[in-house]
């Protein structure tokens, strides 16, 4: 006898405090933080590397967010608990990025091979949890087959039982199988979905860096044009839509790899339980068991089949869902030319049309679904075998064959979304492996050893120099030259040597397209080296630095200091200084939060000439030693012009550095070049070399007799005093608070219903009910045919295995019917709710932000939403909200409404037998919903968190994309990756407690729900006491009673806290300002309009309802057929006289349009009858007759002689034979990118004046063009234009205007003169004569003046 047998109580007492110290007490002691690096731990860890284990196995760390939400309307970002470092993209990139980025020696093989490399240790505890959790589940089966064998003895014996478990033990099991079982699926589920978080946040950085890498060559829309040959659809499939693609990539993509995290279930899970399973069904049912699981083996690869069109199809889809975006982002990058133009509708059907072949795709694959989708249920099989049935067999088996069919089910939905993520993997590694970078990221280029940008391995020259020998360069790494799918080639080549002077100012001129541009990006190394001998190299050091300013100006989606401080350190003097350089002290005086003033997206709150200083600002106030500037000068004015010149380049600021400058405005900066190298055809045409002129001789010839000190920086009326706004233009996004509104959805089921929503939804809920009221029938059923065994008398089996048949069949058909209704409703919601939005879109106001009136308040927010939402968010609508309205709501929405039904109809069930558990099934109810209602309000202010953290993201994405040539002059792209990486984190740190708060939840229902189940068990065993049938089917009632409760509570949490959010951002976007509707009343007649005529009589304008005037009482009248310059300095009313004319902002007064007022008239209509063309051109994707017809009306004849009248041929005429010139076959990528600046401006003049409007405004329209063209165009413009079309040109180059018919002065919003150019010059003191005394042309413009008064 064991010694401690003696001590009695003692012993137990030894042992409870032994329990205590070895158990307990670890369990509840809080862990302490090791931080992953030591030198640099958080200030504050999470909470949960802290928490004890129980604490962390029953997630009460997470108490405080919950609980903390719960007494709150939302719980904002700052209160949530901080990142843990182990989930830091720094620490992420650290770990994983050898394994996935080719760059950082991961190898070039299918990224999924090297994710599961990566996270092989991830991938084997995962598997171990879900193999655990089978072996568990097995116990539930178990237990109801021997509790029911334990009823069923009572009864045969009378009260006794001859089984050798005592029942309660078997009760007993019932409840730890399913806690037990949700600890390790819970756990299973937390690491899984942190694994997720990893994966996106790696995943987008790893686009993000390589993105950084990719050359800058944006090619069309694949919808947009047509290959000739497989050869050539291989070369270009994979840059097609690159943009788009990127777009889809961090959203769709990386949703659909997420949805496809339990996937590993397939070779854990599953094939435990089934082999489990196989050996339970041959003990209770004898080898007969085989029979349905042989069968089950026999039938998979018609599941299987059906997965492959299923991924066919997903794979087409995702193609049409790429140029869907692409055309989108196309639209939305020209959104305000569309409107200006009067577009709206016809964009909106090039939206509608890949949309209509993606849902017809989404279609196809869902009911490709519903047939692999159809009842599994081979129950029945094994009754054929003429095996006596009892109730613990049926019930126990009714468990095992219910969850096999769940797995069986299982099996073909994870292998789906599997197959629809290897297609989303297969597109990460495409983009990865087989997009084109540039030279210095191309191992395979066979230029690389020559290439030297910043590095000293030159074949020639000083390490120093700055400049080419022998060199060719080409837009691809196609030798030809090919930059675009249609073949037009273009190559630069430098014969010779050519050096760039340091430590002086470098002059690139020649006419438009001859290749200015590309010698600047050929030096960033952002073009194709080709060697063409063993002397060829080109060179730019960088060790001093590199500053670059684009001819197309870009700015960062941030205040005016930022943009201007960008890389570089502040220093007040300096940052002053390069301000009064620049020529923007009177700008951003002009602005209310002078240079805290956020610029919003695409600069849109400055002006060209504003945008081409600050980019300026930016090269200058660098510490680079280098300066590359494409053209900053086009689009300022003459005296700002002059003031640059001065104050700029020939000041401190750029002395010793050397300036390579790209320049038409050749008079005004050549006296400051040390050398000038004149382009044509892609080549160097002459290259001289001069003395620049004193400082004080320069300083004579630009002040003349101007004075520019008053011109340029004087401050606007009234004292300047402190700023009145935080100068905030891109607003955060607003966070919904509470629930789910019903406008959402009621949006949601209009759509659905079509134009019989009552009779639809009474029809999908009708079937719905008898489905499921069906099933519980069948279930009942197996038990009253179990129980005929326990009378006597022979049992007639094929009597009852035909109705049993009969009901599955029914089931069969009603659920295969319900699925397709409800498809057909999911497909219909779906279009219109797109179309819905794209409408809405389309139709905001268009009034741009002007500098007077930067102020958010809620007057200006509605009125202003184009202006204050980036276009990423816009596009975030039709890309991640847009599929989960496609897929995600339809899916949870039809679970929801099946656990619904379900949970109504079994505790129904369970009440008929036992009706003194009507109160338990309620409370359970209760406590689940409670529970649930506590848990929602937490969620839904994370969720809503993390969707805004994930805006911010995508942003930086357009933006960096916009920019990356600057980004990669600079060199900052470490910079830019910081950014991103704060931002992925801020994602992260609240994508981790929300899905650790699902975990919180789903943990105490599987509590409630074994609670439930156990007590229920012990009352029919105990106190009821009632047969084994009707115990069977009351257990199997209960146990998917409380499957469903939990069911129910996971769906309502997916649809409201997480699905229906997308709905909820969508339905936000229905409710934006909207211009006027077309109506009958304000359709023109028919001729209108005959002329030209214009008459305006005090005319206001402003931006918003309750901004400053811009416009002040304006009066003037134009004939028919007349030409009139508008000049004026920069914020002067120029564009805003051209939107009002429009319509564009809030107008005030009369505008009569050819006897008609423009205010009574539909704006499709007014707009469709007057030209614009802006300063900066905006272009599609697609060929050049596509820019110019879009809606292909107009025959290639009248299109050709268009653009010869808009100077193409004399752009051109000077091109080789064999030169690829522009035609109407060439394509134009995205946004004109492979097109220089000037041959843009060319293409928007043409596109204008195809369409033959009797108004015609230019904003600036040939600023980028060489001025030998820009005559061409204005003798073009004189001879081409009907004489009855009045023409409006807004410019600060004054010869293209000195011979028009007269001259509008404007000065802060009023007209100060109008008149005969030659008249106007007669006053001395006149504003129009002051510009011409400045300008350098002074003598030549003067003669233009004197010609046109003679004409007239």
């Amino acid at each position: 006898m064991p010694p401690d047998i003696c001590k009695g109580w003692l012993l137990w007492l030894e042992l409870a405090l032994l329990g205590v110290a070895g158990i307990l007490i670890p369990l509840l002691t809080p862990r302490e933080y090791v931080p992953v690096d030591p030198k640099h731990p958080m200030p504050k860890p999470n909470p949960e590397q802290t928490a004890s284990i129980f604490s962390l196995g029953m997630f009460f760390f997470l108490d405080p967010v919950v609980f903390e939400a719960y007494g709150v309307p939302h719980l904002p970002y700052e209160r949530l608990p901080p990142l843990a470092d182990t989930d830091s993209i720094k620490h992420l990139k650290g770990m994983h990025f050898r394994h996935l980025d080719p760059f950082s020696g991961a190898k070039p093989q299918n990224i999924l091979v090297n994710l599961i490399r990566s996270f092989r240790y991830e991938i084997i505890i995962l598997w171990t949890l879900a193999a655990s959790s089978a072996v568990v589940l097995f116990g539930e089966p178990a237990a109801v087959n021997q509790l029911l064998r334990y009823v069923e003895q009572r009864e045969l014996l009378e009260g006794g039982s001859s089984s050798m478990m005592r029942v309660w033990f078997w009760i007993l099991i019932l409840f730890l199988v399913t806690f037990v079982d949700s600890l390790l699926t819970e756990w299973y589920l937390r690491l899984s979905l942190q694994t997720v978080v990893h994966l996106e946040a790696l995943l987008t950085q790893l686009v993000f860096e390589h993105a950084l890498r990719i050359r800058v060559k944006d090619e069309p829309s694949s919808s947009s044009i047509e290959l000739d040959s497989e050869a050539e659809k291989g070369h270009k499939k994979n840059n097609l839509n690159l943009v788009g693609k990127i777009n889809n990539l961090v959203t769709t993509d990386l949703t659909v790899i997420s949805d496809a995290r339990n996937c590993i279930a397939l070779i854990s899970e599953i094939p435990v339980l089934l082999s489990l399973y196989a050996v339970f069904l041959h003990n209770i049912l004898g080898w007969s068991a085989f029979v349905g699981i042989c069968l089950t083996i026999m039938l998979a690869p018609i599941p299987a089949y059906i997965s492959r069109i299923t991924r066919k199809y997903q794979a087409l889809r995702m193609k049409k869902t790429d140029a869907r975006v692409h055309v989108l982002t196309d639209i939305m990058n020209i959104l305000r030319m569309v409107k200006l133009f009067g577009w709206e509708k016809r964009m909106l059907w090039k939206i509608s049309e890949p949309r209509e072949e993606e849902l017809s795709l989404l279609r196809k694959r869902q009911y490709s679904n519903l047939w692999g989708s159809v009842s599994k249920d081979l129950r029945s099989l094994t009754l054929i075998m003429k095996q006596d049935l009892t109730a613990s067999a049926v019930f126990s088996s009714l468990v095992v064959f219910e969850n096999l069919q769940r797995y069986i089910n299982a099996i073909f939905m994870y292998w789906t979304r599997a197959l629809a993520a290897k297609v989303s993997f297969d597109r990460f590694t495409d983009f990865l492996l087989d997009t084109e970078l540039l030279d210095n990221h191309n191992s395979s280029s066979s230029s690389t050893q020559a290439l030297d940008v910043g590095n000293s391995n030159i074949v020639q020259g000083s390490p120093d120099e700055i400049g080419f020998c022998n060199a060719s360069f080409s837009w691809s790494s196609n030798t030809n030259g090919t930059d675009t799918p249609s073949g037009r080639k273009f190559i630069l080549k430098i014969n010779g040597k050519l050096s760039f002077k340091r430590g002086c100012l470098n002059l690139i001129t020649g006419p438009t397209g001859s290749g200015k541009t590309s010698m600047l990006l050929a030096l960033l190394g952002e073009m194709h080296f080709i060697r063409s001998g063993p002397d060829s190299f080109f060179h730019l050091s960088r060790h001093e630095g590199v500053a670059y300013a684009a001819q197309e100006s870009w700015v960062q989606n941030e205040t005016i200091k930022n943009n201007i401080l960008f890389a570089s350190e502040y220093n007040e003097t300096r940052y002053k200084e390069v301000i009064y350089a620049c020529g923007l002290e009177r700008d951003l005086e002009l602005f209310d939060a002078g240079d805290d003033t956020e610029v919003g997206e695409k600069g849109i709150t400055l002006s060209g000439g504003q945008k081409a200083r600050l980019t300026l600002a930016r090269a200058v106030y660098s510490s680079a030693s280098t300066l590359l500037l494409d053209d900053v000068l086009a689009a300022l004015d003459v005296h700002t012009s002059k003031w640059v010149v001065e104050k700029c380049f020939a000041g401190e600021l750029l002395k010793d550095r050397t300036v390579i400058i790209v320049t038409h405005n050749v008079r005004l900066v050549e006296p400051l070049a040390s050398s000038i190298i004149s382009m044509k055809d892609g080549q160097v045409y002459e290259s001289r070399f001069y003395s620049p002129a004193p400082i004080e001789d320069l300083h004579e010839t630009l002040h003349n007799s101007v004075d520019d000190e008053n011109l340029v920086n004087t401050s606007p009326k009234g004292e300047k005093g402190e700023p009145k706004s935080n100068g905030k233009l891109v607003v955060p996004e607003e966070i919904q608070e509470g629930h789910i509104s019903g406008n959402s959805i009621k949006l949601y089921t209009s759509a659905g219903g079509g134009k019989h929503p009552v009779l639809y939804f009474a029809t999908l809920l009708a079937m719905m009910v008898l489905t499921q009221f069906m099933g519980v029938v069948q279930t009942w059923f197996l038990g009253f045919w179990s129980s005929q065994y326990e009378m006597p008398g022979k049992v007639h089996v094929v009597f009852y295995l035909s109705i049993y048949v009969t009901m599955l069949f029914l089931i069969i058909m009603l659920n295969a019917g319900t699925t397709g209704i409800y498809i057909a409703g999911a497909i219909r919601g779906s279009r219109r709710i797109h179309k819905q939005l794209a409408e809405m879109i389309l139709g905001t106001t268009i009034r741009r932000v002007h500098s007077q009136t930067l102020i958010i308040d809620d007057a200006n927010v509605s009125s202003r939403w184009l202006d204050k939402t980036p276009t990423s968010r816009i596009v975030t609508r039709f890309t991640q909200d847009i599929n989960a309205i496609d897929t995600f709501i339809p899916e949870w929405t039809r679970l929801f409404l099946d656990q619904t039904l379900k949970l109504v109809l079994k505790l129904a069930a369970i009440v008929i037998l036992s009706p003194i558990f009507f109160v338990p099934g309620v409370l359970a109810v209760v406590l689940g919903y409670t529970c649930a209602r506590i848990y929602l309000k937490s969620q839904m202010s994370v969720r809503r968190e993390m969707l805004v953290a994930k805006a911010p993201v995508l942003g930086h994405f357009g933006a960096t994309i916009s920019g990356l040539t600057s980004i990669r002059a600079y060199g900052a792209q470490d910079m830019i990756t910081e950014r991103l990486s704060s931002r992925i984190d801020r994602y992260s740190r609240s994508a981790r407690i929300f899905y650790n708060l699902q975990r919180w939840m789903a943990l105490r229902m599987h509590i409630i729900s074994a609670l439930f189940i156990a007590l229920l068990a012990w009352y029919l065993v105990y106190i009821q006491k009632d047969s084994a049938s009707n115990t069977g089917f009351s257990i199997n009632m209960g146990a998917t009673f409380t499957g469903a409760i939990f069911g129910w509570i996971i769906n309502m949490n997916m649809l409201e806290g997480h699905i229906f959010d997308s709905l909820e951002r969508v339905n936000s976007y229905l409710q934006i300002e909207q211009e006027p509707m077309p109506t009958a009343q304000g359709a023109p007649p028919a001729y209108w309009p005959a002329t030209g005529e214009l008459r305006v009589d005090k005319l206001c304008a402003r931006y918003s309802p309750d901004g400053p005037e811009v416009l002040h009482q304006l009066s003037f009248s134009i004939k028919s057929g007349e030409r009139i310059g508008v000049v004026g300095r920069t914020g002067s009313g120029k564009s805003s006289l051209a939107l009002s004319l429009l319509r564009g902002i809030y107008t005030t007064g009369e505008v009569m349009y050819d006897g008609i007022s423009t205010s009574s008239i539909n704006l499709d209509s007014l707009r469709s009858n007057i030209t614009i063309i802006p300063q900066v051109p905006e272009l599609i994707s697609g060929t050049l007759r596509q820019n110019l017809d879009p809606f292909e009306e107009i025959d290639d004849l009248t299109l050709n002689d268009t653009l010869r009248s808009a100077g193409l041929d004399a752009l051109q005429e000077d091109m080789a034979v064999n030169e690829d010139k522009l035609s109407l076959d060439t394509v134009i990528s995205g946004g004109g990118s492979n097109l220089s600046v000037g041959q843009r401006q060319i293409v928007a003049l043409a596109r204008a004046l195809v369409r033959r409007s009797k108004l015609l405004i230019l904003d600036e329209a040939t600023s980028a063009i060489d001025y030998k063209t820009d005559n061409i165009i204005q003798n073009s413009l004189r001879k081409e234009l009907n004489k009855d079309v009045t023409l409006i040109t807004i410019a600060h180059r004054l010869h293209t205007i000195m011979d028009y018919d007269k001259i509008m002065v404007l000065e802060a919003g009023n007209i100060v003169e109008y008149g005969v150019p030659s008249e106007l010059l007669t006053q001395e003191d006149g504003k129009f004569r002051a510009l011409i005394e400045g300008s350098n042309d002074k003598e030549a413009l003067y003669a233009l003046s004197q010609v046109n008064a003679h004409s007239q």
